[in-house]
């Protein structure tokens, strides 16, 4: 199959081939002539699946026909990533339209993009509150809205969004079609399909697992030894561009520094970094000037760079689903791609999840030549402090009557 056969408006089509696409994802063969013949979905879809063109696509075909200048069509995100490249991906694909798009998200200026908004534009990629902010506002308008995207379900609903979505629901009145795309199926997720929904279709593909163009191997390490690992480990593969995940802020922060002072062209992305700060980070890993993005979970969805070789998990998620959506960042479409993960005595019981979902244990290896017996540092102990006490001066404070 090809993209011809979906009789897309040639304005679209004329997206598509200059970004080079002309074989449909899985996804995208399932998905596009549902939503094209106007019904609901749910969206079940690994990560690097195509799934955003699945939707932009027939969503851009719909707005075509709707009078321009108002919004036609909404897009919900969990992160402000995420909302960035879809928008990217709407002003792409329909290069050639004339639909214009805004990202809408937290941490900027809300008046620069009333200013925006004011000019008008057929489709918002907004992340919840933010969203939720214009509408008491009024400063955006939903009265004409056509369709309602909610992209990452199972993410919005594990970052505490549910409230937000129920309220931003509560604010169309309109009848509209719902496209929900998601990579799990929660109980709380299909609570609100059977609320918001309308006689849906269900697309799935493969959600369970993780791509199989992803290699999948576990180093077991020492917690002490995992920095001195990934030195040892980066400077002896063949990478392009490398994807670290650690459990914590501080920990992404700290390991960017230490490989930064390693000679590694290494930046830290989190979710107490400014926006600025954010994106040049991204951008950053995008061009290529930097090599090596240490991140939190916030570069888990969403992250759409095609380079990326290798994930490495210094620390272990939390999850199979969290594994799932890490991994995904490499062995995108038509690539392959390297996961590589630390392990911790801890982390048993983690393993045994991932290689059931896998159906096959996962190789274990070690590095030729690392010194996995070195010992922890010792922690200098603690310096006690000692009571100031003030010496009397001679002639004060003695001897008066």
């Amino acid at each position: 199959m090809n993209f011809e056969e979906f009789n897309l408006d040639p304005s679209i089509m004329a997206g598509v081939k200059a970004l080079g696409y002309t074989t449909p994802t899985p996804i995208q063969v399932q998905a596009i002539p549902p939503i094209m013949q106007g019904r609901d979905i749910i969206g079940l879809a690994q990560t690097g699946t195509g799934k955003t063109a699945a939707f932009v696509l027939p969503l851009m075909q719909h707005l075509l026909k709707l009078p321009r200048g108002r919004i036609g069509a909404a897009i919900i995100s969990p992160t402000r990533e995420l909302a960035e490249q879809t928008c990217e991906a709407i002003d792409e694909l329909g290069q050639k339209t004339g639909l214009k798009s805004i990202s809408v998200y937290g941490g900027v200026s809300m008046d620069q993009q009333i200013r925006r908004l004011r000019s008008g534009v057929e489709v918002v990629v907004a992340c919840p509150g933010r969203l939720l902010d214009h509408l008491w506002k009024s400063t955006i308008d939903l009265s004409h809205l056509e369709v309602l995207v909610i992209d990452e379900a199972d993410r919005m609903f594990d970052m505490g969004f549910l409230p937000d979505i129920k309220s931003i629901l509560k604010c169309l009145i309109k009848p509209h079609q719902t496209l929900l795309f998601s990579a799990t199926m929660p109980a709380d997720i299909r609570r609100l399909v059977q609320e918001t929904l309308h006689n849906p279709v269900t697309v799935q593909i493969g959600h369970s697992a993780p791509v199989a163009s992803v290699s999948h191997t576990l180093y077991p390490v020492k917690q002490h030894l995992k920095t001195q690992l990934i030195i040892a480990i980066l400077r002896c593969y063949d990478t392009d561009s490398v994807l670290v995940f650690t459990r914590t802020k501080h920990r992404a922060d700290r390991l960017a520094m230490q490989l930064k002072r390693e000679g590694f062209k290494a930046t830290a992305l989190h979710g107490d970094l400014a926006q600025n700060r954010r994106q040049a980070a991204l951008d950053d890993f995008r061009d290529e000037s930097i090599k090596i993005l240490v991140a939190t979970d916030i570069a888990a969805r969403g992250l759409d760079v095609l380079s990326i070789s290798h994930v490495i998990n210094f620390d272990m998620p939390e999850n199979t689903d969290a594994y799932t959506h890490r991994i995904g960042r490499t062995g995108r479409i038509d690539q392959r791609g390297d996961a590589l993960t630390f392990v911790t005595s801890a982390d048993a019981a983690v393993v045994r999840e991932i290689e059931t979902v896998l159906k096959a244990p996962l190789e274990r290896r070690t590095l030729k030549g690392f010194n996995y017996s070195a010992p922890a540092p010792e922690i200098a102990p603690a310096r006690v402090q000692r009571p100031l006490i003030r010496r009397r001066v001679s002639g004060q404070g003695a001897g008066r009557n």
